[in-house]
């Protein structure tokens, strides 16, 4: 795996704040909502719901997930759902409870309500509305994914537990110490048993927990794997494994077109939390605290697992080091409008796309003599032009997205300066 992260990514001048709104729909779960605007949001802008933990509250997750971070960056709007002490004594979640975990239900409902509220709003793309969220937010998000599979293109759980896998607090506890024993088939039913007559593409998830999770067992993890990759009809056994900072072993599960659709990170050592990175490099986000450790910003790998930066890759580690390398011309002079409301074009907001052109490495060697081939994707890895992650190929030097790799795809790679390949359309 090839990394090369940015020392420092560039401040961005930006006034929003986290904000409350308090009327966004009939609200039948009683939660408060919050969201955060960034001026870099263009027109189409993604969305992510971001859920906090048990004893937590909007406000902290916005201050240490490292979310804004990253909507400043990459300019997509974010909504911070937050429990009462009314509904819950330790402001958790209620994803084990029917009525506040089953669509149309409740907290459930509540949650989606924000998200109809945000579409009406502001410039939001229905197809880029995605979830994340800590422990009891984890089991909340779980739960979404499966109710509204219609609403979240994906999801990330961190230190959650199975969609549905209670129906009461008592085996609620049950399923935090994974007392239960179900099979691939029934994790995978009660995920589509949330929304029955559904028959479109479902969510890809990702998956994050400490190996030393006292809290939420460990094997919470595996169910899940077990019931995302059954709801995809893929195997479970993992396409690759890759091995990140802070101990994090990260493995992909694709579906039949090499494409990443589950992700799982086992953070080693860590504890029950939302595992963050605080620093100023690309890579790096958070603040740590009560629940917010200090291993890898996993809201960097969720936000490149969903694209926000930009790239159509799949694979979160595989576009790590294309988003680092431009993360800092992207950011540097963002062209999006100064107001608080998401009205600048799409293209305002910032892009850092694998696929960026490297002009200027292309002439800063006027004098190295340039070299061409074409081959397949398959051949450019083995011959050294090129790398595989997550089933997709990427060329040395510039990080572009070459495709499946495989036999079939053909790519031509132009050898620049040394090491350094661009794709061209033919070679001559």
């Amino acid at each position: 795996m090839l990394y090369a992260f940015a020392a420092a990514t560039p401040a961005l001048a930006n006034t929003s704040t986290l904000t409350q709104v308090s009327s966004f729909g009939t609200n039948p779960g009683a939660l408060q909502m919050y969201d955060y605007v960034p001026t870099t949001a263009g027109s189409d802008a993604p969305l992510v719901v971001a859920l906090h933990g048990c004893t937590q509250t909007a406000t902290d997750y916005y201050d240490d997930s490292g979310w804004p971070k990253y909507a400043d960056l990459w300019g997509f709007d974010v909504v911070f759902p937050q429990q009462t002490s009314s509904n819950n004594s330790e402001d958790c979640f209620d994803w084990y409870t029917p009525s506040d975990d089953s669509r149309g239900d409740g907290e459930a409902a509540s949650i989606i309500q924000m998200v109809d509220y945000m579409e009406a709003h502001y410039s939001i793309n229905p197809s880029r509305v995605y979830v994340t969220g800590m422990s009891a937010g984890g089991g909340m998000t779980a739960d979404l994914l499966a109710d509204y599979p219609d609403v979240f293109a994906s999801g990330s759980i961190d230190s959650g537990l199975p969609a549905q896998c209670a129906t009461s607090q008592t085996v609620a506890y049950t399923c935090m110490d994974s007392a239960v024993s179900d099979t691939v088939a029934q994790w995978t039913a009660l995920a589509k048993n949330s929304d029955p007559g559904y028959t479109g593409s479902w969510p890809t998830v990702q998956i994050w927990q400490g190996t030393a999770d006292y809290t939420v067992s460990t094997s919470n993890s595996t169910e899940l794997m077990d019931q995302w990759t059954g709801v995809w009809g893929i195997g479970q056994s993992a396409s690759s494994t890759a091995s990140l900072t802070g101990g994090t072993t990260e493995s992909l599960y694709e579906n039949a077109a090499g494409v990443p659709v589950v992700e799982v990170f086992a953070v080693s050592g860590m504890g029950h939390g939302l595992a963050v990175n605080p620093g100023s490099s690309i890579d790096e986000c958070g603040t740590t605290g009560a629940y917010f450790l200090s291993y890898i910003c996993s809201s960097y790998y969720t936000a490149l697992f969903w694209g926000l930066n930009g790239s159509s890759t799949a694979s979160a580690s595989a576009s790590a080091s294309a988003s680092a390398s431009a993360s800092a011309s992207a950011s540097a002079s963002p062209s999006n409008s100064a107001s608080p409301s998401p009205s600048a074009s799409a293209s305002a907001s910032p892009s850092v796309s694998a696929s960026a052109s490297p002009s200027a490495s292309a002439s800063a060697s006027s004098t190295y003599a340039t070299s061409c081939y074409t081959a397949s994707n398959y051949a450019q890895t083995t011959a050294g032009r090129a790398y595989q992650s997550g089933g997709y190929a990427y060329a040395d030097g510039s990080n572009q997205d070459m495709g499946l790799w495989n036999t079939f795809y053909t790519t031509s790679l132009e050898e620049t300066s040394p090491g350094y390949y661009v794709i061209v359309s033919s070679c001559p």
